[in-house]
């Protein structure tokens, strides 16, 4: 065991640790990928140890990695400021160690959800909440445009398992969006991503049928859907939720109250980027009886207001999320057509796989692609149905 001292200004709260941490004696404080929430939980972790440490023989790569930073930092003339308060994320050690972690299985999340939040029950609700919660975080800040590209793209074409599948991808966006445009403190962050998850909770039965059903709405149906945000309030009230903000934020997901965010409350702002990613998300998906939205059709819809002005979380989710978010088909100039696997320096510029030429024929291999250059600039979206070649979730998820 060769142990080396941390700063304790170099854990972030709040992020999956990537590395093990132990004490100056070598007893094990905390497993790699544990999450510090709290400065008095770190400063605990420290009494316990009497220091924060990292086993360079069993995290080596990780502190390698933290060192090379230092030095590149150093090399920069960076402020010594900045240096010390460099902080070790799960995020920064992504790109070092992708090759090495397994995907997220968005099948079984798929079906954690449904299970969870059709039949939800006092005893464990909280736990297995938080669980599936604290799995998305993770997905969210570590691989935040493989997140969004998997969700995206299983909400274009689920049907079964819709409404766990549009929660998940809700939570998530509004994390990014909370996280990435917004800068929310951290607590916000995941405040707003349990709401999004359990937004429609007390209708997850109802909307799995909707989806499938090919008449319209009955009476009793109608009054469900337009009272199911105060009903969710209340289920999560019973399941043992105690959080004001989350509860009113679900609450007032469905209010129609455009105007400044500088004069909401902050319950109000988050039901707002709610509401928004609601949404995008609800026009992206399929039905039975109804074709999803082109990814287009579905930004426009939350970036203007019920008063057709620009709505400020409705512009910060498309600033954030780009034109054309991962999971959405896009034509090139070159007359190809791919599926965008990451984000871009701009809004309109992403990252695209090719999976058919321009004859329209399947490449075989997804072909990357820079819609930034002219020969591969983006000419429009392409809907769901009218690609020929579905390619498996994993293999595209390999590209972002």
């Amino acid at each position: 065991m060769n142990l080396v001292s941390l700063n304790i200004e170099s854990i972030q709260l709040g992020h999956p640790l990537p590395f093990v941490l132990r004490g100056s004696d070598g007893v094990l404080l905390a497993q790699k990928g544990y999450v510090i929430r709290t400065r008095e939980e770190l400063a605990s972790l420290v009494a316990r140890g009497r220091a924060l440490c990292v086993d360079t023989d069993e995290s080596g790569g990780s502190h390698r990695a933290y060192l090379a930073q230092l030095q590149r930092m150093l090399i920069a003339d960076t402020s010594l400021g900045e240096i010390a308060a460099m902080k070790m994320t799960a995020a920064e050690q992504d790109s070092r160690t992708r090759a090495g972690r397994l995907p997220p299985d968005w099948p079984e999340l798929q079906l954690r959800a449904t299970q969870l939040l059709r039949s939800p029950t006092a005893g464990d609700f909280g736990a297995r909440f938080q669980a599936l919660h604290d799995e998305l975080t993770r997905h969210v800040e570590q691989t935040p445009d493989a997140t969004l590209l998997a969700l995206i793209y299983l909400s274009a074409q689920e049907t079964r398992m819709y409404s766990a599948t549009h929660a998940m991808l809700v939570s998530c966006v509004c994390m990014v969006v909370a996280r990435e445009m917004l800068r929310w403190p951290e607590a916000r962050v995941q405040q707003v991503g349990h709401a999004g998850l359990s937004m429609n909770i007390a209708m997850t039965e109802l909307q799995d049928q909707l989806a499938q059903q090919t008449h319209p709405l009955t009476a009793a149906q109608i009054a469900a859907v337009e009272d199911h945000a105060a009903r969710s309030e209340a289920l999560l009230r019973q399941l043992g939720v105690a959080d004001p903000l989350w509860l009113e934020a679900v609450r007032c997901h469905h209010h129609r109250t455009p105007g400044p965010l500088a004069k909401k409350t902050e319950a109000q702002q988050m039901a707002r980027l709610v509401q928004r990613a609601d949404i995008f998300g609800a026009r992206l998906a399929p039905r039975v009886a109804r074709l999803p939205m082109p990814v287009t059709a579905a930004m426009q819809a939350s970036y203007y207001d019920e008063e057709h002005q620009v709505d400020e979380m409705g512009a910060a989710l498309v600033k954030t999320l780009g034109v054309y978010p991962p999971g959405a088909f896009v034509r090139l100039a070159s007359q190809e057509v791919g599926v965008v696997v990451r984000r871009g320096t701009t809004a309109t510029t992403p990252r695209v796989a090719v999976v058919t030429n321009r004859d329209g024929m399947p490449t075989g291999e997804p072909i990357p692609r820079e819609s930034g250059m002219p020969p591969w600039k983006i000419t429009g979206v392409v809907a769901f149905k009218d690609v020929r070649v579905k390619l498996p979730l994993e293999r595209l998820l390999s590209l972002a």
